[in-house]
């Protein structure tokens, strides 16, 4: 079965991206953690296993360079216009028949073995989720098949309602499993809360 990774990110540039955390860390602060969180990210997301594309945003992104950030082989596609749900449906509409996995570039303890565990989760179920703190998702996926309707209509994204509206979505008796829990880093809120998880953590 096909399985496709797609990661929806900006470039980790001032003014674009992280600009919630970003009024209260400061611009140059933010870039630094949008860097970081987006190194991550790529280094895990990358695999022979399965297809990463990484969706992006403002459409120049597409052919910048950023270094080693964002390695030239990575398949690079627009996320498109409109709000996040048409952004996520264009995903959805262009990622072949299979396993489809959504991911943003927020999350730090994102790791290549937690993105395999949902895959293999795909097996016995129709979605999984990755849930983050707020009440959103790290990590989204569904089967793909020659009807699969959108599940992002009518979602209060970035909120705590965001997991369960796209849950709602999903058909009846559709299975869902679930991986682990993790922090998105939007505001610096987040940032401290990670900070002061890693700090306690045991080991």
């Amino acid at each position: 079965m096909n399985v496709a990774v797609l990661i929806y990110a900006k470039p980790p540039l001032i003014g674009l991206s992280k600009t919630r955390l970003a009024r209260s860390l400061g611009p140059g602060e933010a870039r630094r953690i949008a860097r970081w969180t987006m190194s991550r990210t790529i280094n895990e997301a990358c695999d022979p296993r399965w297809q990463t594309v990484l969706y992006t945003t403002p459409d120049r992104a597409l052919t910048q360079s950023l270094g080693p950030l964002w390695p030239t082989g990575l398949c690079r596609r627009s996320q498109g216009a409109g709000g996040l749900t048409e952004r996520l449906e264009k995903g959805l509409a262009e990622a072949p028949l299979g396993k489809v996995l959504f991911i943003g570039a927020d999350a730090p303890d994102i790791s290549r073995g937690q993105i395999w565990r949902a895959i293999r989760k795909l097996d016995r179920h129709d979605a999984v989720f990755g849930p983050a703190t707020d009440g959103g998702f790290w990590l989204f996926g569904l089967k793909k098949r020659p009807r699969t309707q959108s599940p992002f209509r009518h979602v209060r994204w970035s909120t705590p309602h965001t997991t369960a509206d796209v849950r709602k979505n999903l058909k009846v008796g559709m299975r869902v499993a679930a991986v682990d829990t993790l922090i998105d880093i939007d505001d610096a809120d987040d940032w401290w809360a990670w900070q002061r998880g890693w700090l306690n953590a045991p080991g």
